[in-house]
């Protein structure tokens, strides 16, 4: 049987039930891992229209990922629309409607009642807050969690081309406010919203309660402070083609939110 990462979070969930992190982690999987969504017919046009199951804990679309187990749990070939978790979140919520993911054919198996799903597309939507303040001073990042370090280094590493290398440090601002900074070197002006994106959600997904992290992109033309390189805890982005950036955040069959999948 093959294992998935989504197995994996689910078991590390199941094996510590009251271990918010470990929940958290597995809420983080489902976003960033692509689902095949049951449809109750081949897409139309731009529209879908998922298939619904009424069910003793409610209303619940079904989620699989891999085709393979969606197959299994059909029996017969079915209409599918491969999405990330996230898509399908942010195109479902308010309606009402949860996700089954894996029900019946892998030990991942899983619902998530409308009013998780709801909490996972507001936390998936949320934006950084843009604010400005000048370092003065930096630091070992002292104090800030490892896991949340380690998070970090594993997320940055996803985002191959988008970055040359990133600098973790504690930071003194003008005005004496201290805080923790991650200093991110070679980041083109287009990239640069994805990367705060991902960096926020890392945050928010490590379970730290009032946790914060403040965020700067290196112009190409400004070298790094000679202590924050001799200070900070580097960490080193892959080489790689950036993957393109879509013109519209949403241009999956059915889930452009001004047009929402059709539930019938």
């Amino acid at each position: 049987m093959v294992e998935t990462a989504l197995d994996r979070a689910h078991g590390a969930m199941e094996t510590a039930p009251e271990d918010d992190t470990a929940r958290l982690a597995f809420y983080h999987a489902i976003a960033d891992t692509e689902l095949f969504l049951l449809l109750k017919s081949e897409a139309l046009g731009d529209d879908i229209t998922p298939e619904i199951f009424d069910l003793e804990e409610g209303r619940f679309v079904m989620t699989f990922d891999l085709e393979e187990r969606l197959a299994e749990f059909c029996d017969n070939p079915a209409p599918f629309a491969a999405l990330p978790g996230r898509v399908i979140a942010g195109a479902l919520a308010g309606q009402g409607i949860g996700i089954g993911v894996n029900l019946g054919v892998a030990p991942s198996a899983f619902l998530m009642p409308p009013e998780a799903l709801g909490w996972l597309a507001d936390t998936l939507a949320a934006r950084p807050h843009l604010t400005k303040a000048r370092p003065v001073a930096f630091d070992t990042p002292d104090g800030l969690p490892a896991r949340l370090a380690e998070a970090l280094a594993q997320r940055l590493e996803q985002l191959p081309g988008l970055a040359r290398r990133a600098f973790l440090a504690r930071v003194t601002y003008e005005g004496g406010q201290q805080g923790h900074l991650l200093a991110v070197e070679g980041a083109d002006a287009r990239n640069q919203p994805a990367i705060a994106k991902a960096v926020s959600e890392t945050l928010v997904f490590s379970g730290l309660e009032a946790g914060e992290l403040d965020v700067t992109f290196l112009a190409a033309d400004v070298h790094v402070p000679a202590d924050l390189r001799r200070l900070a805890h580097g960490i080193d982005i892959p080489e790689g083609k950036p993957a393109p950036q879509p013109a519209r955040t949403a241009t999956a069959p059915g889930m452009d939110p001004a047009r929402p999948p059709k539930l019938r």
